[in-house]
């Protein structure tokens, strides 16, 4: 925790991981800027598609903070979060789950087939309710999770959705370098 008893907030990449031009790593810089503490999960060379070495990545970070932490993930960070929720003992403040990745339904061309997935651990989703309150931010567009999906799985999680509009994945190919919501709903946990 900083000296204003603010929770530390902790940085859930996706598989591609930290990248400089992602709304992620730029939220950091300026959380950083204004006193914040915050942690970026970093990136593992071993087993970097599994989801167990993933979400015991993610608890090696959380359990190391004193106090509790505003997580906010993106993408396959939030089902990295999601996953990790259901075992986890930390203290957490609050969850932004931007644009969750839906493993549970066939991705489009290029993209981990569905037999992939359930080995390397990533389904099913959990469904169960978080322990913390959690907003989940769905795109009308979204090639790698249908709205009405990521609605079902916000509710499935006890979250908020928010409708962002038709806004892709959220990433720096649809234009989210800079993404000034993420600060906003950060605020709001």
């Amino acid at each position: 925790m900083t000296s204003g008893n603010q929770p530390t907030v902790v940085i859930v990449p996706g598989f591609r991981d930290h990248m400089p031009e992602h709304w992620q790593s730029l939220l950091a810089e300026r959380l950083q800027q204004q006193g914040r503490a915050v942690r970026i999960v970093p990136q593992i060379d071993h087993d970097k598609r599994l989801r167990r070495a993933r979400v015991e990545n993610l608890e090696r970070v959380v359990s190391d903070i004193p106090g509790p932490v505003i997580l906010v993930a993106h993408s396959v960070g939030c089902l990295i979060t999601v996953h990790w929720a259901q075992e986890t003992k930390c203290a957490v403040q609050g969850a932004l789950l931007a644009a969750p990745a839906d493993f549970d339904n066939p991705l489009p061309p290029g993209y981990t087939d569905p037999l992939t997935l359930e080995k390397e651990g990533w389904t099913p989703i959990p469904r169960r309710q978080l322990k913390f309150p959690s907003i989940v931010v769905a795109s009308r567009n979204d090639p790698l999770g249908k709205f009405e999906r990521i609605q079902e799985l916000a509710q499935a999680w006890g979250s908020r959705c928010i409708d962002a509009g038709e806004v892709g994945h959220l990433g720096p190919v649809d234009g989210f370098g800079t993404w000034p919501l993420a600060e906003e709903l950060v605020q709001q946990l």
